[in-house]
Parts: C-alpha cells; structure tokens; sequence
C-alpha cells in the first residue's frame, strides 16, 4: 500500500489541546461526582482507574470539551520520573476529567485521532526528555512538546487505519491475556472460598506458616553506579501488580554490595509495607527474582502453604491497611506486625488440595504475562517503524494474530479490582 508521507510538528496535528482542572475532591459517589485521573493513573501506555478520585461537579463545573472522550490521548505534564507518559483513552467506563497534572490532546482533520495516539507512544522517550525544573517539580514543557515533537503520518487516512488495525490487533492480545488471567484468579479465589470458609476455625499467624518474614532496601539513588544494572529491584508501588512478572529499576552489584536490599525469590509473597494513595498492603506474588526496597515485605514458605497464604493475604487488604492505620505512628506495616497477623489454621489435606489447583493456575497466569510481554515488546519495536513508513505496513499483516481490530463494544471488561485498567 503506497501513501505520500509527511512529517510536521505535533503542533501541526493538534486541533485541542488543554491541561486539566484544580478538583473539589469529594469522598464518596453521588449524582454530582464524576472520576478524575492523575499523572498516578498513566503507566505503560495505560490508563488505571484504580488511583483515580472523584470530583464534585456542584462545587466546580467543568466545561464539556474538558470531559475525556474516548481516543484522547493524555500527558502527565508534572512529577520527577513520571512528566511525559503518554496513555490513549480506548474505553470509559464513567464520566471522566484529569487533573492539573494531565493534559488532553485531541487531533485536527490531517490524522486520526487513533494514529496521533499510537505516534506520539513512539515518540515516548523524547516526550520524556521535555520536562523541566527541580527535582519534584518537574513539568513538561508544552511549547517543546507541540514545536520539538515530530510526527510522521501518510497523507492516506486509510494507510493510518491500516497501520492502526495492526497495532491494535497487538493490543487486543494483551487485553485478552489480561482478563483471561482475572478470570483465573478469581477462579482460584473462589475455591478457596469455598475451601477454607468454615472448614477452619482455629487460628495460628503468618508467622507459624512462614520460613522467613523480611524487607530489604534501596541503594543510594544519587549514585549512578548502582543504578541501571542486570538485577531487578523491587519496590512497593510494584505490588499493583497480582503477578510481578518485572521490575521498573533495575541495580548493580556495587548497589546490592553497598545497601541493604535483600534478594526474594520466584513465587515469594511480596507485600507493600508503606505508601501513598492506596499501596500499603496491597499483596502480590514474584514470578522472578529480584531484590526488594525497605518498604517491601518479603514472605517465604513451603510450596504447599504458598498459595494459601497469598489468597488469603491478597483478600485482607483492609485489615491490614486497619492495622497499620492503628499500630504505627507512621501507618506503615512492619515485618512483625505481619508475622503476628492472625490466620485460620487450614487442615493439611485441605491445604494441599487448594495448593495442587493454584499452582496449575498460577503457571497458566505467568505464560500469559510471558506471553504479553513477548507482545509488548514486538508492539513497542514496531511502533517506530510503523509510524515513520520505515516498513509497510502489508508486509507484517501476521501480526494481527488473525485477530480482528479492537472495537469499543468488543474490548473486554476487567473485573471490578484495584488492577482494572483501560
């Protein structure tokens, strides 16, 4: 398929762009609120609900072409680490604004307003290098980001369809292996429901189940020498994640030498020990090795209890965030709080019985996130490539997966969990 190619400013492209409101946070649901994201929300090209907050419309209107529509492509445009990402909204599951720290961004009539999305993604690393300031009150520069930011595109609108079908079949993929894998949790979840809701009255702690309940640390960050190396490092903000499958940061031998992290292993349970919004006791299981920071607990026991243990943590989020509100000065978890943490003392057979289905399930789970993360790196190598005419389109049509193109109405709905994502 054969297109003029052209490539202009991403000023050329925009026809609305805009950075969101200051909220009148409300605490709870009503006819007025409506959800509002923040930079928190953008991760992987990915917008989670799960930080989001709720605005109050009675207290402060917001204009409608302000609302997120379905395609917008957000920015976080402050924060050290964080000013730059970029998401595209592929599905609303409710009234939706960002905050001061996101902007929208909307094309004109020269390109889709799905391929601008996927062309600015493959403009990341770039749009990452425009924020400025201190550190912790670093913004993005807007003026750079529509004047410095280049974006090739075919003059053909049906060569952008093209180009954004055969990405989106990529992306269908992940969505799919995403569900598939909170099916197979809460597959799990309610057996073990059924398993353990009344067969076991007695109680004993995490600690009478546990080998060794311990947390690690984080070399020193001014320090290059200990960064960016061939060791995952672990911190709590990652136990979003059910499975963990890798790591954001990564260390060196001279950084595991000099601090205290300590090395968790494949299928150890790891949980947030502190953390803002809502991390802090969130719970997760490693599928790799990695060393851990301070505000990671690290959980480790006997094959056969493993699973028990993670389901069981995993459902009492609450209690724990309960207990560290009310035991701490700080409100943080501690490695003894957790090894006093009182838990039904399960009968063996029964444990054994939940641990020979877990694990059946929990091997599926981690080939699907293999799997997604062979997809994301084929989608992320092929979006420069694509979105520049480096190479035709028709001649990668096998990656499609023979899937059809990602629809609003076919995009799969996530469970209703701190993981749902959009």
């Amino acid at each position: 398929m054969t297109s003029e190619w052209k490539t202009s400013p991403l000023r050329d492209l925009v026809g609305f762009i805009s950075k969101g409101i200051a909220p009148s946070y409300a605490d709870e649901e009503s006819e007025t609120t409506v959800r509002v994201l923040n930079q928190k929300c953008n991760r992987n090209f990915r917008i989670t609900y799960s930080e989001s907050r709720l605005h109050d419309l009675a207290r402060k209107k917001v204009p409608a072409e302000r609302f997120v529509r379905i395609d917008d492509i957000l920015i976080n445009s402050t924060g050290a680490g964080t000013a730059g990402r970029i998401a595209q909204i592929c599905n609303l599951p409710c009234d939706t604004i960002v905050d001061g720290h996101m902007i929208i961004i909307r094309a004109n009539d020269k390109v889709s307003q799905k391929y601008l999305g996927y062309a600015m993604k493959a403009h990341q690393w770039e749009v990452l290098q425009l924020d400025e300031g201190s550190t912790g009150q670093t913004e993005l520069n807007r003026e750079r980001l529509l004047d410095e930011i280049m974006i090739s595109y075919p003059t053909s609108f049906a060569l952008q369809e093209t180009i954004v079908k055969t990405l989106e079949g990529i992306d269908r993929k992940l969505l799919i292996n995403e569900k598939v894998n909170d099916n197979l949790y809460e597959m799990v979840n309610a057996y073990y429901t059924s398993l353990f809701k009344e067969n076991d009255c007695e109680m004993t702690t995490v600690g009478n189940y546990a080998e060794r309940i311990y947390s690690g640390g984080t070399p020193m960050t001014s320090n290059a020498a200990y960064w960016n190396g061939t060791f995952g490092w672990f911190s709590s903000g990652e136990t979003r994640n059910r499975f963990v499958i890798s790591t954001e940061k990564t260390i060196t031998q001279a950084g595991i030498d000099n601090s205290s992290t300590k090395l968790a292993t494949k299928y150890d349970i790891v949980m947030a020990s502190a953390g803002q919004g809502f991390t802090r006791g969130q719970t997760s299981m490693l599928l790799i090795d990695t060393y851990v920071n301070q505000s990671v607990i690290v959980i480790k026991s006997e094959r056969n209890i493993l699973p028990y243990l993670f389901w069981n943590l995993a459902n009492r989020y609450d209690e724990l965030r309960a207990i560290s509100d009310s035991s701490s000065i700080r409100g943080s978890l501690t490695t003894k709080m957790i090894a006093a943490f009182e838990i039904p003392l399960a009968k063996a057979q029964s444990l054994q019985a939940f641990a020979d289905f877990a694990w059946s399930v929990i091997h599926q789970i981690e080939n699907n996130l293999l799997e997604n993360e062979r997809l994301t790196a084929l989608r992320d190598s092929l979006l420069p490539k694509l979105m520049s005419g480096e190479i035709d389109v028709s001649d990668i049509a096998a990656v499609n997966y023979r899937l059809s193109p990602l629809s609003h109405c076919e995009r799969p709905r996530a469970a209703k969990t701190r993981y749902n994502m959009i």
